[in-house]
């Protein structure tokens, strides 16, 4: 009995042992992989992967050459490109090369036959592998590795997504933000900047559309939108729009504007205020009444001159009210005037009034401006009524 519980703990220590083992090696290979696609590991790894396929290729050229034909040499070239330093591949060079001179030797001269080393075999490689050095020497100057240079835009997507993500409200509101991007793009010009303030009180929203579109807009929508969250709640409300013309001011780009609508709303009251700098108005549904009012304030375009003015116009959601607000994206296009579109939308949203607006952003959107070339951006801020309520807790 104690020579068997011996051995059983024996094994169950080996077998743990090789378990926190396995655990160690897949925990350094995976740090090992993130730090290289992150750009700050060594390149030696797919270096010697890249070398190790050349003598394979070459092999498979002599062995059958109308199936592996010489110019496949190309394949670890042009990831080379993709892959490593200027300095790395200067080495796969040498060794694509090298294999070049044995297969040209041992399959012999190209006018013996077919499936050979020949001179437009040799101008291809050594043509791929010139493109690959200058795509490695500017990402060398750029200092942003190809591996790295896909992460980046990533991370910038999701900054973009996180600065626009909606804070949490009380019992008795919901909110709702859809945002879509113009040809299908991952980066837009629109966003959204939201914080609850006064205690958590007020919910101050500021949805902004910065001139151009998709990607050509997404690094300024990035920097406008740092800027904004940081001046939300640290000035008054009314102070906030003059603040960000300013900082848009500074900026000097060639193509500054952009368009922000500033909603100020008092969670506990439902009364808000609404700021535009040229924006689209604001929809508000009226419970009562089941009809859909503008609400329109004044203020020129952000960032085309300084002293510019802002007024507010005020208003209140009650149980069962809507507001909604929007870019002109998806109102507005070459062949339909704003006031069309907007009757459009008042249309397609009178559909949700009775599950309470739950879902609807996105279907909004995909209804009224699915294949428009620009970006679309709606927000939806309901205050429940009692049935919206039932509706919700149903679903």
């Amino acid at each position: 009995m104690t020579a068997g519980r011996q051995r059983r703990a024996a094994a169950e220590t080996f077998t743990a042992r090789c378990k926190k083992q396995w655990h160690r090696v897949r925990v350094g290979m995976r740090r090992a992989a993130v730090d290289y696609f992150r750009g700050d590991g060594s390149d030696w790894i797919a270096l010697a992967g890249l070398l190790l396929t050349i003598p394979v290729i070459a092999a498979t050229t002599m062995a059958n050459s109308v199936w592996c034909s010489p110019s496949a040499l190309v394949i670890p070239i042009v990831a080379g490109g993709l892959l490593l330093r200027p300095a790395s591949l200067l080495g796969l060079y040498a060794a694509a090369a090298t294999a070049l001179i044995v297969e040209s030797i041992q399959l012999g001269p190209y006018t013996e036959g077919p499936s050979r080393v020949t001179p437009g075999v040799v101008l291809v490689v050594a043509a791929c592998g010139f493109f690959g050095l200058l795509v490695a020497q500017f990402r060398s100057r750029v200092g942003v590795p190809w591996r790295r240079g896909g992460t980046m835009l990533f991370d910038l997507r999701e900054r973009i997504r996180v600065q626009s993500k909606l804070p949490q409200l009380p019992k008795g509101w919901h909110r709702e933000m859809a945002l879509r991007p113009a040809g299908g793009q991952s980066f837009s010009g629109d966003f959204v900047v939201a914080a609850r303030t006064g205690g958590g009180r007020t919910l101050e929203v500021v949805l902004t559309d910065v001139s151009g579109k998709g990607m050509d807009a997404g690094s300024r929508a990035l920097l406008l939108s740092g800027a904004f969250g940081g001046l939300l709640g640290s000035l008054p409300p009314h102070a906030f729009l003059p603040a960000a013309n300013g900082y848009l001011l500074r900026q000097d780009w060639d193509e500054g504007f952009a368009t922000s609508i500033h909603l100020v709303l008092d969670l506990d009251s439902g009364d808000y205020e609404l700021y535009s700098a040229g924006h689209p108005p604001g929809l508000q549904l009226s419970a009562g009444t089941g009809r859909w009012e503008e609400k329109s304030a004044e203020g020129p375009l952000l960032g085309v001159y300084d002293g510019a003015q802002f007024d507010s116009v005020k208003g209140s959601l009650r149980p069962g009210d809507v507001l909604m607000l929007f870019t002109d994206g998806l109102v507005e296009t070459n062949d339909r005037e704003i006031s069309e579109g907007i009757d459009r939308l008042t249309g397609e949203a009178d559909r949700y009034v009775a599950g309470g607006f739950h879902g609807a952003a996105w279907h909004l959107i995909e209804a009224v401006a699915k294949d428009v070339n620009d970006d679309r951006a709606l927000l939806l801020i309901c205050r429940e009524g009692p049935t919206a309520q039932s509706a919700a807790s149903a679903g």
